[in-house]
């Protein structure tokens, strides 16, 4: 058994160095021939602008720095070889490209020179400024590709460079974003925008998650998205129209801009959080207006939220813990907040559900599924945001399922005796009415 195992892995591993192989055959000419060519055409350009702050010009240029510079040209056919799936090195190999073309429509649509004069450089260094100036004119400035693919690069590391090694990394990582400043080859908005870019690339391309569709098109759907796309218009207005600080709104709005696409049919798969309660950090990044949001409402109603509700023997409900839990296991219903150290050493599965949405038929029978793992270990803590509505439709439906009641108003009544706070609108009760039916049918 452990031979054919072993096979299997070396199996593995050899499809995916082949297949590297030819995404590196494809993605170094791709690369130079697309950067290279928009290089060429902005240089035939006349009165390219510079955008530069007037303290750039203390930032010292420091020659060494081009060593970690162009470590990065390494790390980008290293970062094909190290996945372990097939999928993570195809998504992986999209972002690359993306990054490439998203880069050149920035340099077409905005191009920009950078303004300083380099200084004579000798020895190794002086060798590899020669090699990068054969190519690389003083135009794709932002945002910077450069920076845009170390983000890229960087979360493929970090997904496989053991804990011990994570330190050097991240600090080989920071000096690489700092050369491209201290090399001279970029002005700090071309760092902003570049950072921004690959966060957004990696957003849009999750590895380990799906981007789900599901248009419901219920009225209470469509009015949460209709009052979440107002706002996010006039973050938009803001940035677009008073611009200058101002172009800060853009991220607020964005992130107004996905949570509406949830609201009309992606659902949790905007915040991309897997069943062990993890969110990948661009989507972290992307969606933290929202969170903090969620975070103030959070704390605004936590002290009549915070005392978990004893429902039945073995079952308690609450709102997200910020308290040491009296349980064996959790059930995070949460889409909004990757799991906390509250559900640690504690068996934890997490079902992310949107926030002010019912769960349908097909949600509910899922999560009594996970309740039937769960419950096996004892205690189980069933929490939301704060454990009025999510999470008290999955007690409601399981005190049905496994018989603790007879009738789904005997549930819902118990629920809120333990605790009164819960609201199951009509959208829930229907929906907790339908799963019923199906599962009487089926019982």
């Amino acid at each position: 058994m452990e031979g054919t195992q072993r096979s299997q892995i070396t199996s593995s591993r050899k499809n995916i160095w082949l297949a590297g192989i030819v995404w590196l055959l494809f993605l170094a000419p791709f690369f130079y021939l697309t950067y290279m060519q928009v290089n060429t055409y902005t240089s035939t350009l006349s009165n390219i602008p510079s955008f530069v702050y007037s303290w750039e010009k203390a930032i010292p240029f420091l020659p060494w720095t081009i060593i970690p510079y162009w470590s990065v040209n390494i790390a980008y056919g290293i970062s094909l070889l190290i996945c372990t799936t097939l999928r993570e090195q195809f998504i992986h190999g999209v972002r690359l490209i993306v990054a490439s073309l998203i880069a050149c429509a920035g340099f077409l649509l905005f191009p920009l020179k950078f303004s300083f004069i380099r200084p004579t450089t000798e020895g190794f260094s002086g060798w590899l400024f020669t090699q990068l100036e054969g190519f690389d004119l003083p135009y794709n400035q932002a945002p910077s590709l450069h920076i845009i693919l170390l983000w890229i690069i960087w979360l493929r590391f970090r997904a496989h460079t053991p804990k011990s090694w994570q330190c050097f990394l991240n600090l080989w990582s920071l000096l690489i974003a700092i050369s491209v400043l201290t090399t001279w080859q970029h002005h700090f908005i071309d760092i902003i925008t570049g950072f921004g870019a690959g966060v957004f690339i990696c957003y849009l391309l999750p590895i380990s998650s799906r981007w789900r569709w599901h248009f419901t098109g219920s009225k209470r759907s469509l009015r949460i998205a209709k009052n979440y796309a107002l706002s996010a218009t006039v973050f938009y207005l803001l940035a677009f129209v008073l611009q200058g600080p101002f172009w800060f709104a853009l991220w607020p709005a964005i992130t107004l801009t996905f949570v509406t696409l949830g609201y009309l049919g992606a659902g949790a798969s905007i915040f991309q959080k897997n069943t062990q309660g993890e969110i990948p950090l661009s989507a972290r990044i992307i969606l933290l207006p929202y969170r903090f949001f969620a975070w103030c409402t959070y704390r605004y109603y936590l002290k009549q939220c915070q005392t978990p509700s004893l429902v039945t023997e073995g079952i308690l409900l609450g709102g997200r813990p910020l308290y040491e839990l009296n349980a064996n296991a959790v059930f995070d219903l949460t889409c909004e907040w990757p799991r906390n150290k509250f559900s640690q050493n504690k068996l934890y599965l997490a079902q992310p559900q949107i926030d002010l949405l019912p769960l349908y038929p097909n949600d509910i029978n899922k999560a009594m599924l996970s309740m039937e793992q769960l419950n096996q270990a004892g205690t189980v803590y069933i929490h939301c945001k704060l454990g009025y509505s999510r999470s008290a439709t999955v007690v409601v439906a399981w005190l049905v399922y496994n018989g603790t009641v007879a009738t789904l108003e005997d549930a819902i009544k118990k629920v809120s005796q333990a605790r009164p706070h819960v609201i199951l609108n009509p959208e829930t009760r229907e929906a907790l009415q339908n799963w019923y039916s199906h599962f009487q049918h089926i019982k």
